[in-house]
This record gives structure tokens, C-alpha cells and sequence, in this order.
């Protein structure tokens, strides 16, 4: 990283990509840079438009389609100071908005003005997620770990590693680990349900806690009997199993059920669960007739690119129409998508096919997305991507 008091390395965007950082957005595309001198990876860079007028300070990447990440529509004299505050800034707002919980997300990448850094709280137990240069560089590193020790103040603090964005970003292999303390276990509270968490285990940073104010939604509507499907660690399934008489889970992964059957000991819930492919799961019970009074669809991100939009919808409609025969008239639908790609309002209208092939009238009581301590940026759409829509159906 350049010293502050040497000019920083200049990149020249295209008119296109002045608009888009006009607008408010952060990313400018390869695509779109005009001039690029030899600027090592990672580095704090100037952005200017064609003429030469300076649109703000970046992060560089010599690698991503996203080659420059802005921090700010001013000069960086010092980043190290510049990302203090940023930290600061997440913490203090979380304290605002969170409520009912010990594990939530601290740290949200572009939506906390802190592009390429993700940190999670479990308890006393820290996860991070470093997925560009800017931040890998062993400075921004040491201070971003430091800031989080002095006002955080955890037991520990666990790096996960997402080996395909290392690969995309060129940076060197690296393993998950601790960075910080040596405990990696602890249990955690979410709306008053108990979660064992495993920070070296599970997916992403561990568990999925985007979902946690709906999980306390689905359960003020859930009834009777209910399926929760894609269950992973049972999230919705415990959440449900204060409401209902009788739960199902079910999930592709051993070792997350396996999980899921600890945390229903933890919490006294007598919970059935069962690996197996949701989609043969659904159309055997299905084709059998077998009903219930709340299902949960809550699978992984069909359509990680635009090439996979349509097949995401027709995945999302599969299971949809199939938990639309299952229900009982009166029954609950909570159906989730976490596909960016796949906008709210198409996700609506995959939602109006299945029910109109099903013959099911179905009532919306609740368009949800992520929780709040996933912020949403109006000017970064990109930040708003899950979609949780709770029905009643008929």
C-alpha cells in the first residue's frame, strides 16, 4: 500500500463508469478503465474521469472484473485511520438495530462501506472474510484485526476462507484458521433459540444469520405440522418447533443435520430430520398425498450468474408447486431466495405460475429480505438479494 504522503497511482474510467460512480455505486469494471499504469494488486488508487476530474480514492484489483472498489468521493490521506472509522461506524449502527441476539453480522462489505470485508459475531467468537486484495495486503490485515480486538474485545477471531475468490482475486492459498485466541466453539442465541456454533464448520462464516429476523417471522405464522426443506442447521425448524405439534427437517448434508439434531437437544425440540434430495423428497411426497400445515423452502442460491436465471426459475418453481400440493387449505408458505439474480418481482411471479398449476389461491402476508444488520443500499442494488415471502394458502 502506498505511503500516504507519495501521490497515489492514477486510474482513468470510461463515461460510462463515471456515471455509475456519479450514481452512488461503488464498482467500476475493467471494462470501463481507460488508463492503467503498472499499479501493483490491492493498492489505494486515485479515480478520475476522462478529463482528469478526480471522482474519489479506491481499492485496486489487478485481477477481479470489479477492478476498482471506492472507499470515497474525497482524497485518502491515511486509510489505516479511514478504515478505524469505518469499523467504528458498523459497530455503532448494529447497536442501534440489533435486538434479541448475540450472533449477528458486524461488518457487511460495500453496504458498510468496507468493500471486500465481511465480519461475523457468534458470542464471544469473531468470523471474518477477506475477499479482495485491498484487504488481504498484511497492513490492512493487522488493522483491521486490531480495530475489531480493541472494540469488539472476542475470545477469538477466525478467518474463513472462500477458496474460489482467492483463486479470482490471484491471491496465494490460503487456509481457514484462527487469527486471533484459540476458541473456536460456542453457543449462540437467536430469538431466544439456542445454536451451537462450530467457527472451523459450516458454511460461509458458519451459519446463515441473514435469515434470522425471519425465522422469528415464520414462526408467529406457523401451525401444526411443518416441513422445513434445505434445513441446514435447523434454523427454521427450531424456530417453528415452538409453534407447531409436529417438524420435519430435511437436507442434502449429513454433517449439517447432524448439527441440526445437537441444537434441537440444546433447545428440548423433538424434531425428525432426514438427508435427502429436497427434489425427490418433495415429488415422492407429493405424488403421495402427504400433507402439511407449514412448509419452508429456504434452498441455496440457485443462480449465482445471469446464465443461470432461467434454470434458477425453474428450480424455484419445482419446489414451489410442489409444497403448494402438500399444503392444507389455511396452510403457511415461507419460500426464500438468496439469488441476487433473481429479482423480488421475478420471484413473485414464479411464485403466481406455481400457485395458478397447483390451483392454490395464495395470499401474501409478508414480502421480506435479509436482516437488518444486512444493510441495503438503494445505490448498490447488488447489496439487496434475499427475498423471503411468507403465504397463506387456500
Amino acid at each position: 500500500m502506498p505511503p500516504s504522503e507519495c501521490p497515489l497511482p492514477t486510474v482513468r474510467i470510461s463515461p460510462r463508469g463515471t456515471t455509475r460512480v456519479n450514481s452512488g455505486h461503488v464498482w467500476v469494471y475493467r471494462s470501463d478503465l481507460s488508463s492503467v499504469d503498472d499499479i501493483p494488486p490491492g493498492s489505494l488508487v486515485t479515480v478520475t474521469d476522462q478529463r482528469g476530474r478526480m471522482l474519489g480514492t479506491a481499492l485496486y484489483s489487478s485481477s477481479s472484473q470489479i477492478a476498482i472498489r471506492m472507499l470515497s468521493h474525497s482524497p485518502v490521506s491515511d486509510l489505516h485511520s479511514l478504515l478505524r472509522q469505518r469499523i467504528a461506524d458498523a459497530l455503532a449502527y448494529r447497536k442501534l438495530i440489533v435486538r434479541d441476539t448475540d450472533a449477528c453480522r458486524l461488518v457487511f462489505s460495500e453496504a458498510d462501506f468496507l468493500p471486500g470485508l465481511i465480519v461475523d459475531r457468534y458470542g464471544d467468537l469473531l468470523s471474518i472474510q477477506i475477499l479482495t486484495q485491498g484487504f488481504d495486503c498484511n497492513p490492512v490485515r493487522e488493522t483491521v484485526i486490531s480495530e475489531l480486538r480493541q472494540r469488539v474485545n472476542p475470545a477469538a477471531i477466525v478467518e474463513r476462507v472462500d477458496a474460489r475468490v482467492r483463486e479470482l482475486e490471484t491471491l496465494p492459498s490460503r487456509a481457514s484458521g484462527l487469527v486471533y485466541g484459540d476458541k473456536t466453539k460456542t453457543t449462540v442465541t437467536m430469538n431466544g433459540v439456542h445454536f451451537q456454533y462450530d467457527a472451523l464448520e459450516g458454511q460461509k462464516t458458519g451459519a446463515f444469520l441473514d435469515q434470522r429476523e425471519n425465522y422469528a417471522a415464520a414462526a408467529q405464522y406457523a401451525h401444526g405440522s411443518a416441513l422445513d426443506v434445505f434445513c441446514y442447521q435447523g434454523g427454521f425448524a427450531l424456530h417453528v418447533a415452538k409453534v407447531c405439534d409436529q417438524v420435519t427437517g430435511v437436507d442434502s448434508s449429513r454433517p449439517a443435520l447432524e448439527r441440526a439434531d445437537q441444537n434441537s437437544a440444546l433447545n428440548s425440540r423433538e424434531i425428525e430430520w432426514i438427508e435427502g434430495n429436497a427434489f425427490d423428497l418433495l415429488k415422492d411426497y407429493s405424488a403421495s398425498r402427504r400433507g402439511y400445515d407449514t412448509v419452508v423452502l429456504d434452498p441455496p442460491a440457485f443462480a449465482k450468474t445471469k446464465r443461470d436465471l432461467d434454470s434458477a426459475i425453474r428450480g424455484y418453481k419445482e419446489l414451489n408447486l410442489r409444497a403448494l400440493k402438500m399444503l392444507q387449505s389455511g396452510g403457511i408458505l415461507v419460500t426464500c431466495s438468496c439469488s441476487y439474480h433473481v429479482s423480488q418481482s421475478s420471484f413473485l411471479e414464479m411464485l403466481t405460475s406455481a400457485a395458478v398449476d397447483a390451483h392454490r389461491t395464495v395470499r401474501v402476508l409478508e414480502v421480506r429480505g435479509q436482516a437488518k444488520d444486512h444493510p441495503v443500499l438503494l445505490n448498490i442494488p447488488e447489496t439487496q438479494y434475499l427475498k423471503c415471502i411468507i403465504c397463506n394458502v387456500s
